[in-house]
């Protein structure tokens, strides 16, 4: 039976945040540090049901989230990730102050990998809007070594994290396209998507750094995931437009577009297309004539890739948490990923 007394510290920590009454909920919050693990749980539970309501509440309070992190439960430092991630994908400015926290959460090898796979996603939430506030050499560097190391489940969000940052300034990944390039082959479809995308971003503004990935794109055009198949044609597209590959063979590589393939990947094979035809016609008259904005730019990547990566991942499993009602992997870790319950 739950506490009254709990139901009602809960409720006035929620209305507390909600009135903008920061130095209240910061006592509050140091407060609940010394609570039984269930209502330091529960209250951050309910936080995040907040944080999904209201957008912008959390100004001024995440820094007093940052013992959570390092809570000696780790379902706790779970749910205080989990919660994080949902304030930095409304609000990713309300996440700055906290950056070297989540980032220290990031670097623990000994670090729960749940715990390790939220930290880089709002690490890439962040990165989208402020770039340089997580592109340090050492942050960039955990998100890139553990693409060879790290289990699947946070191989996934470190890819993410990567292509945020290149969407939010692709020279931060300039130096690193050939060491990702060695990932697109991975068993997760969501990181060869994710990597596939930061490489089209990087392209966008230097293409050249692409010009030594071009068999590791043309490979991903026979990818048993449309996206993946998608972004790599568009990459090669961006290479085309700008005038920089070497292989003289690139259109019959890419092929015409089949009917059958969605337009994800026809309209991106034919951009592509399209600029390899244009770029040799600037190269006899010229002169270049193109309309091939909708694909190959920032802007196209931020517009497409959510309904991208919803596609990706829609739900392969009919098993749901019995706590929180989430979908399930019909392989993985003993405890849901979202509420931290037992399976």
């Amino acid at each position: 039976m739950e506490d009254a007394s709990q139901s009602s510290s809960v409720d006035s920590l929620t209305s507390l945040i909600t009135a903008g009454e920061y130095g209240r909920v910061v006592k509050s919050l140091e407060e609940l540090e010394a609570a039984a693990p269930e209502a330091r749980k529960r209250t951050l539970r309910e936080l995040r049901s907040l944080a999904e309501e209201q957008m912008g509440v959390f100004d001024g309070v995440v820094p007093a989230l940052t013992p959570f992190l390092t809570d000696s439960e780790r379902s706790i430092r779970l749910t205080t990730a989990r919660l994080l991630v949902t304030i930095a994908e409304s609000n990713p400015n309300a996440v700055v102050p906290v950056v070297e926290s989540v980032a220290a959460r990031l670097a623990d090898e000994d670090e729960f990998y749940y715990v390790r796979a939220r930290a880089a996603e709002v690490l890439g939430y962040v990165a989208l809007e402020y770039p340089d506030e997580v592109s340090s050499p050492e942050v960039l560097a955990n998100l890139r070594v553990g693409l060879s190391f790290d289990k699947s489940e946070v191989k996934e969000k470190l890819a993410k994290a990567i292509e945020y940052v290149a969407v939010g300034k692709p020279e931060r990944l300039r130096h690193h396209a050939s060491r990702l390039s060695e990932h697109l082959d991975n068993e997760n479809e969501l990181v060869r998507y994710h990597l596939t995308t930061a490489l089209v971003a990087v392209g966008n503004e230097h293409p050249e750094r692409l010009s030594g990935v071009t068999a590791a794109l043309a490979e991903r055009l026979g990818d048993e995931n449309a996206h993946v198949r998608g972004r790599a044609a568009e990459a090669l597209g961006v290479l085309a437009r700008e005038g920089v590959y070497e292989e003289s063979s690139l259109e019959a590589t890419l092929e015409a577009p089949d009917g059958d393939d969605g337009s994800f990947v026809s309209d991106r094979v034919q951009f592509a297309l399209d600029a390899v035809r244009e770029s040799g016609a600037q190269e006899r008259s010229g002169t270049l004539e193109s309309d091939c904005d909708e694909f190959g730019t920032i802007e196209s990547v931020r517009r497409t890739t959510s309904e991208a990566v919803d596609a990706i991942s829609s739900p392969k499993s009919d098993e749901e948490c019995p706590h929180c009602g989430v979908a399930l992997p019909e392989s993985g870790p003993p405890m849901c990923p979202h509420c931290g319950a037992p399976r």
